[in-house]
């Protein structure tokens, strides 16, 4: 059957899936002359793709038995909240998205596309392997949008270190930690660069949503610490998605401190503007990362449990980034041209879609 009409079941809120990637795959599917709904209701269709997860269970099971063949879309597991305390509300939620999830994987999908090979292992480590077909398809980013430009785009006086994470509190604190002692770290003994970068100070730009509290709370740490001339940090907050780019350009280098992330869009989006991503070896960052385009370092403990990490392993990596800056921008580029364009993702999930 040719297709000409999917429909994309939007994400269940806080449970895996992204209103990214739905806009934007919707975006390539109408490119290829496919008609999109978004509706269960709003037939016909020809193949439905539940992002994550949905309450609508009925309506997924009336699809099958219309013979409409249903695909999820896979991220990772919810598990911060059984490590450290987020309050019960977040707790239940939680476990609520986790069994959803793990609902329609076993029960009402005819497939299933993981973002990542590490979340697929995941999956079927924790829930057991499925019957029914499965893919592993990465997210991708607009190449022609996300492009990189020249050192002169660095700042002279100061070496910046990103993070950009969509939310940094509900368990997340620790990313923000590990950040805060790799800035402080570089500030402390800068990298011998070999004249490629030669900075005054260190800031690390924080992207993201941050308790008020907890900021306030690293702003004064930093402001005590031996090296607080040499360090600075900057709070971003929450920034539009057109604004990305153009900070990721401004960077030196990205720290990537979501542990065991399925398929980050930070770091493909950051690849894509050729800024290099630092990150401990979680999740799926040696995946993405791959070889050249950064450095993907041991975590040094269980990241699952939270132990604390080897930080100086993370200063290495900065320092080899750094001491090679032009090399690894160059690389981070070609790793995104070659393996996270949006046309390879979409063309991956209409290969899932036309094969059940």
């Amino acid at each position: 059957m040719k297709l000409k009409r999917i429909c994309l079941v939007p994400r269940l809120r806080g449970v895996g899936g992204m209103v990214s990637f739905q806009a934007k795959f919707a975006a390539g599917l109408e490119q290829r002359g496919l008609a999109v709904s978004f509706d269960l209701d709003d037939q016909p269709y020809e193949r439905v793709l539940v992002i994550g997860g949905t309450r609508n269970l009925p309506g997924l099971w009336h699809a099958r038995r219309r013979g409409i063949p249903v695909i999820q879309r896979l991220d990772g597991m919810n598990w911060i909240h059984r490590r450290q305390k987020t309050g019960w509300r977040h707790y239940l939620r939680a476990e609520y998205g986790n069994l959803m999830l793990a609902f329609i994987r076993a029960r009402l999908a005819d497939g299933v596309v993981y973002q990542s090979q590490f979340v697929k292992d995941w999956w079927e480590r924790a829930r057991g392997p499925i019957r029914t077909p499965s893919w592993v398809v990465h997210n991708g980013v607009d190449l022609s949008v996300y492009t990189p430009g020249g050192l002169d785009l660095l700042p002279e006086d100061r070496l910046r270190i990103l993070m950009v994470e969509g939310n940094l509190m509900g368990g997340y604190e620790h990313g923000l930690e590990f950040g805060m002692l790799l800035a402080s770290g570089l500030a402390s003994s800068f990298p011998d660069a070999e004249d490629q970068v030669s900075p005054d100070r260190v800031e690390l730009m924080v992207v993201g949503k941050v308790s008020p509290d907890l900021r306030a709370r690293w702003q004064a740490w930093a402001a005590q610490v031996e090296i607080s001339q040499t360090l600075e940090i900057r709070w971003t907050g929450q920034v539009q998605p057109e604004e990305i780019p153009l900070i990721d350009r401004s960077a030196h280098l990205m720290y990537s401190s979501d542990l065991n992330a399925a398929c980050p869009n930070a770091v493909i989006e950051a690849l894509a503007c050729g800024t290099p991503v630092l990150a401990f070896d979680t999740g799926a960052l040696s995946e993405i990362v791959g070889d050249h385009a950064g450095r993907v370092v041991p975590y040094g403990s269980d990241p699952w449990q939270l132990d604390p990490p080897d930080i100086q392993a993370l200063l290495r990596g900065a320092g080899d980034i750094l001491s090679n800056l032009v090399e690894y921008r160059t690389a981070a580029r070609k790793r995104a041209e070659a393996a996270f364009s949006l046309e390879t993702m979409v063309d991956g999930y209409l290969q899932a879609l036309n094969t059940i």
